[in-house]
């Protein structure tokens, strides 16, 4: 039985999309009778007619990356656009590394474990970039004999 028609009217009449409206399995013979607008107004009324409810846009899976993400997971080369700069930019990762470097060397001086000279000894090598870290700094220091080694 075609119902094309009728279904055309009632997504008219119910302001849904053709593929929203459903008809009663049951009560097929009596909807394809319907031929007017009203008929197909009186069968919607009783029920023989209906708009199926809207489908949602389920955010689970945008939740889930963004959770993984959040982990440090799906950030491989593959994922990746641009240039490292363009994702953290050089000086923000120079900020990065220096501060705590020089945090560090302020530390040790304001305790007394190192003289201001060998201080500014490694500030300066620090700004050079010789050190990645504070623990390699640190390594650094003790190989050289400026700092103790239970210290550290």
């Amino acid at each position: 039985m075609d119902l094309k028609n009728q279904k055309r009217m009632a997504a008219d009449i119910l302001k849904c999309g053709k593929n929203r409206v459903w008809v009663d399995p049951d009560k097929i013979e009596e909807v394809t009778e319907c031929i007017t607008r009203a008929d197909i107004r009186t069968a919607i009324a009783s029920g023989h007619i209906k708009a199926k409810p809207k489908n949602g846009i389920s955010y689970e899976r945008i939740r889930h990356a963004k959770h993984q993400k959040a982990k440090g997971k799906r950030k491989g080369p593959g994922s990746r656009k641009g240039t490292d700069n363009a994702r953290v930019s050089f000086k923000r990762r120079w900020i990065s590394i220096i501060r705590p470097i020089r945090d560090e060397l302020k530390q040790l001086r304001t305790d007394g474990k190192i003289t201001p000279s060998v201080y500014r000894l490694y500030y300066k090598k620090a700004k050079g970039g010789v050190y990645k870290n504070r623990r390699n700094l640190r390594m650094h220091m003790i190989s050289a004999g400026h700092l103790k080694e239970e210290e550290s």
